[in-house]
């Protein structure tokens, strides 16, 4: 059957076929969170004045079966700023699953599109999650591209939560958790379970993020708050959120004041554990272990089936997760560079970056030379939810 394609300019707009949407989302089993439209939408309005949005769609019939809802911009690559196109969310979207349900001639047809109403040098979509033993419908991209390229984001831990949680964990974690029990049972503070909706969400993310800003990930300027534009996204997205009984927070308190907290979205009986903060002055308690465990007694109480770290650091991450888990879950990267001579030569550059890396390793010193690829600096730095608590 013929694919019928449309483009969109907004997601709010009369004519964006919300219903299709909805039912498209839910016939992808990888969909997470940041595929809803609460979460998009809010992409949408947090948008900077030279970043355009154009969502394409594609129909079999009266059947919705390719969302792709992409932003382009101008970004800076080996000096020099080309159009490139990203997956909107990006980079505060820790996973998602694309929506579609086509073929390879099909997907083929979609990026021929994409190039003709949207030209650019790089179309890279990040953190993309696919179906475990199923081929990427991405795939039909690569030879339709002047390069292309899979990249491993992470390997996310995850886990399953079972009646062996009821039982106190073993090894050395269980002593870390011990310490860090008796430390907060000793200063008074006090554990809190929060569900909000979208009349008390306001206060409460207000709270959190005066937490973060108080945190490394403030000094830094990281965090999921970080600046006016990502703190209007994150009100939102987590009100409409909210609004639909996705948010769960744990918070440690003291004299009624949160010290620390573990930000989540509880999507089908999935955890994501996006975000966490704690005042610096009571960074020795431990509390991100501790909190991690009341995500997992919170999951017994209500049935939840999964506890996931929704993104990590590929390589040395400190996920306190890590300990806990019974499986991982990998994120990839992809880029696809055009056939206009800018793509044409950063492809080339890609290639020769990536036969000279091995080379340049081996080279004494080689550890202090810092690496600079031919794609665009990866931003999402919110830590989600970060490697840095302990």
């Amino acid at each position: 059957m013929a694919i019928r394609f449309q483009w969109c300019r907004s997601l709010g707009a009369e004519d964006f076929p919300t219903t299709a949407y909805e039912q498209l989302r839910t016939q992808v089993p990888d969909a997470t969170p940041f595929n809803t439209l609460a979460w998009l939408q809010a992409a949408e309005f947090a948008l900077l004045p030279d970043q355009q949005l154009q969502v394409l769609l594609g129909w079999e019939d009266q059947t919705l079966c390719l969302c792709l809802p992409l932003v382009s911009g101008r970004e800076r690559i080996g000096g020099l700023r080309f159009r490139v196109l990203h997956h909107l969310g990006y980079p505060l979207a820790d996973r998602i699953a694309l929506l579609v349900h086509l073929d390879a001639e099909g997907m083929g047809q979609a990026l021929m599109q994409i190039r003709q109403h949207l030209p650019h040098v790089l179309l890279q979509l990040n953190e993309v999650v696919e179906p475990v033993g199923e081929e990427s419908v991405l795939s039909a991209w690569m030879a339709l591209s002047s390069t292309g390229e899979r990249r491993l984001s992470c390997r996310v831990p995850v886990h399953l939560i079972s009646d062996s949680d009821r039982q106190e964990i073993s090894g050395d974690p269980r002593y870390k958790l011990r310490r860090a029990r008796k430390r907060i049972a000793a200063c008074g503070a006090q554990i809190r379970r929060v569900t909000p909706d979208a009349i008390s969400i306001g206060l409460l993310l207000h709270e959190l993020a005066e937490v973060e800003a108080a945190s490394w990930k403030g000094e830094e300027g990281v965090g999921i708050f970080a600046d006016p534009r990502r703190r209007q996204w994150m009100n939102h997205a987590f009100t409409a959120l909210a609004a639909q009984g996705l948010v769960r927070v744990v918070m440690l308190e003291l004299d009624g004041r949160c010290i620390s907290y573990r930000l989540g979205l509880l999507d089908q009986g999935r955890l994501y554990d996006y975000n966490l903060a704690f005042l610096p002055q009571h960074a020795d308690l431990g509390s991100g272990r501790v909190l991690l465990e009341e995500w997992i007694r919170w999951g017994l109480d209500e049935n939840w089936r999964w506890i996931d770290a929704s993104r990590v650091s590929l390589e040395n991450s400190s996920h306190q997760l890590h300990e806990r888990m019974t499986g991982q879950l990998e994120h990839w990267r992809w880029s696809f560079y055009s056939w206009q001579p800018a793509g044409l030569i950063l492809g080339v550059a890609l290639r020769l970056w990536k036969s000279l890396k091995p080379w340049l390793r081996q080279r004494p010193g080689a550890q202090a030379t810092a690496s600079v690829s031919p794609t665009p600096s990866q931003e999402n730095t919110h830590a989600s939810p970060s490697d840095r608590q302990r």
